[in-house]
């Protein structure tokens, strides 16, 4: 990344659920606006996005900062971020998003950090579309003023693999299959050992929650 132009990538195929995983390190040079990224989304090349699905890890400069958000066909600002422990600029580690019919996960390392439940029957959103894969590095003003005199930011990735449901249409419900490892009961919701995890990585780490302040919570928040 420098001040004429940003980086990224994305999938040839959409996919309906799956598990997608990557390893990243961001830009070891110490600055605000610079954000690194790793999603799924609904939105098209290349135009306004509009109303779409997403699913967001965002680090939001190099401060070590990452932030998970959930677009639910609407304009998102479902952001929950972490302060991690550790430099994510040192060493590369994992980030993956799990998605089925019931349930979408987010992971650092293996732990699940964030879930996002289908509370479709309660009148919330669920993605029913299907979506890409994007990475990318860019800047943007809401991340803070970038220090342009360190640039070029380099962000680096590695190690990308999935198991996923590919369609060609927006018709997901045929990727809720059960033949999909990920859709098998034993996926439906995070085991006992899993919820202490999230729930002991949460309190260490949790530095912003939207779920917590009346003027920005959900309705999914009571919910999940």
């Amino acid at each position: 990344m420098d001040t004429s132009s940003g980086a990224g990538f994305r999938s040839k195929l959409d996919y309906g659920s799956g598990l997608f995983r990557i390893r990243m390190k961001i830009p070891e040079k110490k600055t605000e606006g610079i954000v690194t990224c790793f999603y799924l989304t609904s939105a098209p090349d290349n135009q306004e996005p509009g109303n779409h699905f997403e699913l967001d890890f965002e680090f939001l400069g190099t401060n070590g900062t990452v932030q998970t958000n959930v677009y639910d066909y609407e304009g998102g600002h479902r952001e929950q971020s972490f302060k991690l422990p550790f430099d994510p600029s040192q060493d590369f580690h994992t980030y993956g998003i799990f998605w089925n019919p019931s349930q979408i996960v987010f992971f650092i390392d293996g732990i699940p950090i964030r879930v996002f439940k289908n509370n479709s029957a309660q009148g919330v959103a669920y993605p029913s579309k299907a979506m890409h894969i994007e990475a990318s590095i860019w800047n943007a003003d809401w991340a803070g003023p970038v220090d342009w005199a360190q640039a070029p930011f380099v962000a680096h990735y590695q190690d990308f693999d999935f198991y996923a449901c590919p369609t060609q249409n927006d018709d997901v419900s045929i990727c809720g299959n059960g033949h999909y490892f990920w859709n098998r009961h034993r996926h439906l919701e995070l085991n006992d050992e899993q919820k202490q995890q999230m729930k002991s990585y949460r309190s260490a780490y949790m530095t912003y929650d939207y779920c917590s302040s009346p003027s920005t919570s959900k309705q999914e928040c009571s919910l999940n």
